[in-house]
């Protein structure tokens, strides 16, 4: 249990697109491919189970990566509130599954997707690597954002509009300008807005702070964009 919990892995550090991390995004891929294929042709009381499913993992997976940190002395108010993108779509996510609320699924499909893919391929594990606890937190949590956003989408029918992309739009840059203002005053670097992350990420190959924060507005806004072309380009057509 102390090699799987522990603060220190020596089986590390987790390498890039190495075969472990290859092995992580098939298994989102296939996992996320039958959930949605199996359940297209459910019953809606076979669909409320899955659902709930997810959401309790998603919980749960959260829940213990805040006690493990609390239990080894890492929890802190600069690290581990739960205030990156994905940290919040955890919660969110999972209550979107229960309830099927409508905005905070606009939030998970335009932006979260984008967010937890970046995260799957360049995950934010340094040391711990296979079969450590932190690498199938991040690839459970991850995946399973991608996977609930793709499910409400092609299962339940979901689909973003127009001011679907601007509500994320004002929303997203409140927010972006909270956490801003809240790593300034306690010194955290969440959203890594204060600066680019330590272990390797696509950030790298941004140009230095600040520079790299108006490419990722301009990002952000291309993705919202993005994965809303194809319901633009429906609507269009049935117009």
């Amino acid at each position: 249990m102390e090699t799987f919990f522990g603060k220190d892995f020596i089986n590390g550090p987790f390498v890039l697109f190495s075969t472990q991390h290859w092995i992580a995004i098939l298994g989102i891929i296939l996992v996320g491919t039958l959930i949605i294929l199996t359940q297209r042709r459910s019953t809606p009381q076979q669909r409320l189970k899955i659902r709930w499913v997810m959401a309790i993992i998603l919980v749960v997976n959260e829940s213990t990566w805040q006690i493990r940190n609390l239990s080894i002395g890492e929890w802190t108010f600069q690290t581990t509130l739960p205030l990156h993108l994905c940290s919040v779509l955890v919660w969110l996510c999972a209550y979107m599954l229960v309830s099927k609320n409508k905005l905070i699924y606009e939030f998970a499909y335009l932006i979260g997707i984008a967010g937890a893919l970046q995260a799957v391929l360049t995950p934010d594990l340094g040391q711990y690597a296979f079969p450590h606890y932190r690498y199938f937190q991040v690839f459970v949590s991850h995946g399973l954002i991608i996977i609930s956003a793709l499910y409400m989408t092609l299962v339940e029918g979901y689909c973003p509009t127009w001011g679907s992309v601007k509500r994320v739009a004002i929303y997203g840059n409140i927010y972006f300008l909270f956490v801003f203002v809240l790593n300034f005053i306690i010194g955290s670097n969440y959203l890594f807005i204060a600066h680019k992350p330590e272990t390797a990420s696509l950030l790298d190959v941004l140009p230095p702070w600040p520079y790299y924060l108006v490419i990722i507005e301009l990002l952000a806004a291309f993705f919202i964009l993005l994965f809303y072309s194809p319901f633009a380009i429906k609507d269009k057509i049935k117009k």
